[in-house]
């Protein structure tokens, strides 16, 4: 046979069995507490109204009348059985000082001796006592009848204990009543307290729910991701590690409103709206994140949970994959001029016209030499040099020549490691982008590039610059374009107004800077400045490589 061990109540099941218990013991405490102290009270209660009785028999003309008589029996009973009945109390007993019953409510007991003690009663005093008489043990006052300063006779009343007992049975009676109904309403209200929170702890024991606490906490702790919670105030209610870093907050911001973490007012506006955002792709000083938001169901607003992600990699490597889709692109539309340019050549052989064949394929290789070795020469850091030659192929497909200005100057192994070359092609790129989108169109499109080393400050800075001749920036919108989202441009299908926030995002993270000025002749002129503070710098703080000639605050 085998037998099944129930498992541990859920929470809400142990506190309704302790809770139960606790308001059993409490009335089962108070009915006993109740219970002596009734007794203590209906004893208390049967001196107070034997003695009270007693006194009023004592004190009666006609009883100090009668015990003069030759029979005061005869008098005395009927009176004594009337007044028993009228005060309920068991028995009224006059007597001679010698202790000789006058009266009793059994009429074989009258001329018997009384069973008490009377010696008190004989001096003068009235006293209560508890004993055992015939009719049992009572309750019983014994007082003088006084003629004068002469004792003349002695008058007990009493109680029996019986009867005092049944008197506290009935009021225990009631009580457990009482008590009973306590518990049971006790009883049903904590069930529906605990039916409510059964559901509110699924069902959960004590342990389980701790579990479930270590469980919670230690994935808030160990995801990469950012979680934020808000109450309905949008104060926050939780933040994980992951939360912290990728908004940049530190301390205990728990309970400050989400307005006072100096955020980006564009994220700001994000977390604080009452919609659902959705793979929404915002900036902070130094990441770009992917936020998503989602109100707490219940009815009334409960808050908002917050998930972020940090997409400042893939973002990067999606302008790196940009430059490669324009460097196949500016490829494939080579190939097909060299395409071309064989064919003529081949044909022009088949013509008997080899010198002319010549001629024009060595004009044709000295184009595209030159085009490399301006390249090269100016700039011979490798990436850049790479993403200038891609650019300039793709600007000529789309009617806008490239230049790289003769002032260019960027040795090889010149950028510390601190300045990946990722971060210079999204710098770049996206700068030459936006140039050749400017100028595209415009009368003699051009787009001048500069990329050279100089020290301001006495800091060595790495300039780059990217100036069209297209429309140029209105003055007003000299900061606006740098803000994410904003663009002159159509709308595409991956949004518009990222580029240059993202240009700025990276320049202040490696310390530097981003303005835009008009262009000399007409146009836009984009700068970019980053300091190079990487050891290896000559006994000036001039970098190996950087030309003499720039000196202290020279330009190009």
């Amino acid at each position: 046979m085998r037998f099944s061990v129930p498992g541990p109540r859920s929470l809400a099941g142990q506190l309704f069995a302790m809770q139960a218990v606790l308001i059993a013991v409490v009335v089962a405490g108070y009915a006993l507490f109740s219970y002596v102290s009734d007794r203590s009270q209906a004893e208390e209660a049967a001196r107070r109204q034997a003695r009270a009785v007693a006194r009023s028999v004592a004190d009666s003309p006609s009883v100090l009348a009668a015990s003069r008589a030759a029979d005061p029996s005869a008098e005395l009973q009927p009176y004594a059985l009337k007044v028993m009945r009228d005060t309920e109390v068991d028995f009224i007993t006059i007597m001679d000082p010698q202790g000789i019953r006058w009266t009793h409510p059994d009429p074989d007991q009258i001329g018997q001796t009384f069973q008490g003690h009377t010696e008190k009663a004989l001096r003068g005093e009235t006293f209560t006592e508890t004993y055992t008489g015939t009719l049992g043990p009572s309750v019983r006052a014994v007082t003088p009848i006084q003629d004068g300063p002469r004792v003349v006779g002695l008058v007990s009343a009493g109680i029996r204990v019986d009867e005092i007992t049944q008197r506290v049975q009935d009021q225990l009676t009631a009580l457990l009543g009482v008590a009973a109904g306590a518990l049971v309403l006790g009883a049903v209200g904590t069930y529906v307290i605990n039916a409510r929170l059964r559901r509110h702890t699924h069902g959960m024991n004590a342990a389980e729910l701790s579990r479930m606490h270590d469980y919670h906490q230690a994935a808030l702790h160990a995801v990469r991701e950012g979680l934020l919670m808000l109450d309905g105030q949008y104060r926050v209610a939780l933040i994980n590690d992951g939360g912290r870093v990728l908004l940049g907050v530190a301390g205990d911001v728990v309970g400050r409103s989400v307005a006072e973490l100096g955020l980006p007012a564009p994220l700001t506006g994000a977390l604080l709206a009452s919609e659902p955002r959705v793979d929404e792709v915002h900036l902070t000083a130094s990441r770009v994140l992917v936020i998503n938001t989602s109100q707490v169901s219940g009815g009334e607003r409960r808050g908002t949970v917050i998930t972020l992600r940090d997409v400042t990699e893939l973002q990067s490597l999606m302008g790196e994959l940009d430059s490669e889709r324009g460097f196949t692109q500016a490829l494939r539309s080579q190939a097909h001029e060299a395409a071309n340019r064989l064919h003529t050549v081949v044909s022009l052989i088949e013509l008997g016209r080899a010198e002319e064949a010549v001629e024009f394929a060595t004009a044709e290789l000295e184009l595209a030499q030159a085009l490399t070795d301006q390249v090269v020469a100016a700039v011979s850091e490798p990436v850049l040099a790479a993403l200038l030659l891609g650019k300039t192929a793709q600007a000529n497909e789309r009617g806008v020549e490239l230049m790289v200005s003769e002032d260019s100057s960027l040795d090889d192994g010149l950028l510390p490691e601190t300045l990946p070359a990722r971060d210079l092609v999204t710098i770049l790129g996206n700068l030459i982008d936006n140039a050749v989108d400017a100028a595209q169109g415009s009368v003699r499109a051009r787009v001048t590039v500069a990329a050279y080393t100089m020290i301001s400050d006495s800091i060595p800075e790495l300039v780059l610059r990217v100036s069209d001749t297209g429309p140029g920036v209105n003055p007003e919108h000299a900061e606006a374009v740098f803000q994410r989202g904003f663009s002159t441009k159509p709308a595409g299908p991956g949004g518009r107004g990222l580029g240059l926030a993202l240009v700025r995002q990276t320049s202040q993270r490696h310390g530097g800077s981003l303005t835009v000025a008009e262009a000399d002749g007409g146009g836009a002129e984009f700068e970019v400045r980053l300091p190079l503070r990487e050891p290896g710098t000559t006994a000036g703080g001039v970098p190996s490589g950087v030309a003499a000639a720039r000196g202290a605050g020279g330009d190009a």
